[in-house]
């Protein structure tokens, strides 16, 4: 495959819908789960990915994406943003799902913490996991972080494949907690890369 230097720009709230499927991607599914059991029977779970992502109330927020153009037509995007320097206590109303991810978020303080990089099919392959991480690089570095993190099931290989290729190794290992969401993987890996090396 054609290796592609993608162009790069900042989310915009009209970014949200595509942002959206790229978390799904990311997540393996995982995002779109945790929104149809918030929208329940009544309301469209992707409409919820897209609200959470435009209000910005979690950490996942259109103000901290960038999107990789091809033809002027966005190809993928990383959202990312700092981590506190000191572990943070879970709130109560976190879900249990989402405990294991906070707990190994809370193993790489002070670092730049990749929520989610993806790219729409037709563009896998074509260099933009690597050229979106190392703008994450630049983002992480903008801000006096010298630290990147990031989580990836133990199942994902290619998506390990090319972290590790692009210098992150495993820190940490939790179990997953699943419910009804349906996944191969055992276990959420803590990668990390140190900016330094």
């Amino acid at each position: 495959m054609t290796m592609v230097q993608p162009t790069f720009r900042r989310a915009t709230p009209e970014d949200v819908g595509t942002l959206a499927e790229f978390v799904h991607f990311a997540s393996e599914g995982f995002a779109l789960y945790l929104w149809t059991q918030i929208a329940g029977p009544e309301r469209d779970p992707w409409q919820i990915g897209r609200e959470r992502l435009l209000r910005g109330t979690s950490d996942m927020s259109c103000r901290t994406a960038v999107i990789a153009e091809a033809s002027g037509k966005p190809a993928s995007g990383v959202i990312g943003y700092p981590l506190s320097d000191k572990p943070e206590p879970a709130s109560s109303q976190i879900p249990e799902v989402l405990l294991p991810l906070h707990e190994l978020r809370n193993k790489a303080p002070d670092t730049w913490y990749v929520q989610a990089l993806a790219a729409y099919p037709e563009y896998r392959g074509r260099g933009h996991g690597s050229a979106l991480l190392a703008e994450a690089e630049t983002l992480a570095a903008s801000v006096g972080k010298r630290s990147l993190s990031l989580v990836v099931s133990d199942t994902n290989t290619g998506a390990r494949k090319l972290y590790e290729r692009c210098g992150y190794r495993e820190a940490a290992h939790c179990k997953m907690v699943k419910e009804q969401w349906v996944h191969p993987g055992t276990n959420w890996v803590l990668l990390r890369k140190d900016l330094s090396k």
